[in-house]
């Protein structure tokens, strides 16, 4: 099968024009391309062409909690939402601490067929944080993991970390980090602040996750490995990153588009839905990652997508489940967020989103320019449209958006995988038998 788009404008940038691609690859780019070449034309009007997105942190709760999302549902989100490869997260039940496991998400998703869905693997057993996993065994495993992560928990004890980074660096993996001192988040539900004040909400300080990022980075250092931080949220691990990084040591960090949108002034309902982990900063950390974001201190967007069934989010905020949907609406965030205010433009999407994403974890077949004999994984991006948020109508199983009823800016039209398309105008794209 192949597929033409005409008028694109790839990365938003010259004059329309159209892409060719067909054999999992780009097969041609030019002008007034022969539709007949083509088995499907897709006439795109000058919409944006963007190297298909990349999340590096996904929960899809499969196995163990399919009544909240399930590998299918959550490969159709992240189709719609532009994505052509996510990793799921390893808080699955049972954990994704074993070979068995890691290998059931790999094919799983491979059967699916809507994006490349790969498996985190826990860096400890029942991510305890007391023994390491068996990583060697799932990274040679049929699912190659690639990155290892207790996320959802602390690899909170140092002599188990820094065994964690001496062992990734032998392997050629990467360890990401949930960043958080347990011992200062006793009982936490909300930013630390004036707002969790009044509220009478406990409070979860920035140092929680500041002396963590510090600990860690001073690890990798001598340890000689790679660390990625995962959802970071304040204005210090921004600064702590800056400078780990100009210290030579090999950190990474991702920020999500709930951090760069929503503060937390949100919480004055009490309404679980803004109940996330790590919880809503304030304003002035909201900017922080804005401002890291562009500058490329932190480098990509990471949805943590984290579906919930309603009676874990419509209860008291103490008692409600941290976590919120992020696949369909990350690149909608990030263009009201990023793009809109002139801190990036679209190739600094394609960077934030694709290709730094890709990199950190060594996709050699995402994250690719939109050239001649790359493959064609490809987002289609429509700038001009908008769109109103509705839990119901998402692709996912749970409904637990903090943006619902809200009116985002851009919307996907189209995503190709390998050059067959997995989401077009609203509608997922399942994988015919005979493929």
């Amino acid at each position: 099968m192949s597929v033409l788009l005409r008028g694109v404008l790839i990365y938003g940038e010259g004059e329309p024009t159209d892409v060719l691609v067909g054999d999992g690859t780009i097969l041609e780019i030019g002008v007034d391309l022969d539709p007949a070449t083509a088995s499907e034309v897709i006439d795109a009007g000058g919409q944006i062409l963007l190297p298909g997105f990349v999340d590096l942190h996904t929960h899809l709760r499969e196995p163990g909690r399919e009544d909240t999302e399930t590998i299918e549902t959550g490969s159709s989100a992240a189709a719609l939402g532009g994505y052509t490869a996510v990793f799921a997260m390893a808080n699955t039940s049972p954990v994704a601490d074993s070979v068995v496991i890691t290998d059931h998400v790999w094919r799983r998703g491979q059967e699916v067929g809507l994006v490349d869905v790969h498996p985190v693997g826990a860096v400890t057993a029942g991510l305890e944080g007391k023994q390491l996993a068996e990583m060697a065994t799932m990274a040679a495993g049929v699912g190659k993991v690639k990155m290892f992560s207790d996320d959802g928990h602390c690899v909170y004890d140092p002599l188990i970390m820094r065994r964690a980074l001496e062992y990734s660096s032998s392997l050629g993996v990467l360890i990401a980090q949930h960043a958080e001192e347990p011992r200062l988040t006793v009982g936490a539900v909300a930013h630390e602040g004036p707002t969790a004040a009044r509220l009478g909400l406990a409070g979860w300080p920035r140092a929680a996750e500041e002396s963590i990022v510090a600990r860690d980075a001073l690890l990798a250092r001598d340890a000689g490995a790679r660390v990625h931080i995962c959802h970071a949220s304040t204005a210090g691990t921004v600064e702590l990153v800056k400078w780990a990084r100009s210290q030579g040591i090999s950190i990474t960090a991702e920020v999500t588009p709930h951090h760069l949108l929503l503060d937390d002034s949100r919480l004055e309902t009490y309404d679980a839905i803004n109940k996330v982990n790590p919880p809503l900063r304030e304003a002035s950390d909201v900017a922080a990652l804005r401002k890291g974001l562009a500058e490329g201190i932190i480098d990509c967007v990471a949805t943590d997508h984290a579906p919930h069934a309603e009676q874990d989010k419509c209860c008291e905020f103490a008692a409600a489940r941290p976590g919120m949907l992020g696949l369909e609406t990350a690149l909608s965030i990030i263009v009201q967020t990023m793009v809109q205010p002139g801190l990036l433009d679209w190739r600094g999407v394609a960077r934030v989103m694709s290709e730094r994403p890709a990199a950190i974890v060594g996709l050699d077949d995402q994250g690719r320019p939109i050239e001649v004999g790359e493959p064609a994984n490809l987002t289609l991006v429509d700038p001009s449209a908008e769109w109103t948020v509705h839990g119901p109508d998402l692709a996912s199983v749970a409904h637990n958006t903090p943006y619902e009823s809200m009116t985002l800016p851009a919307r996907v039209t189209t995503t190709l995988l390998r050059g067959r398309i997995t989401a077009h105008d609203g509608n997922v794209r399942l994988r015919s038998s005979e493929e």
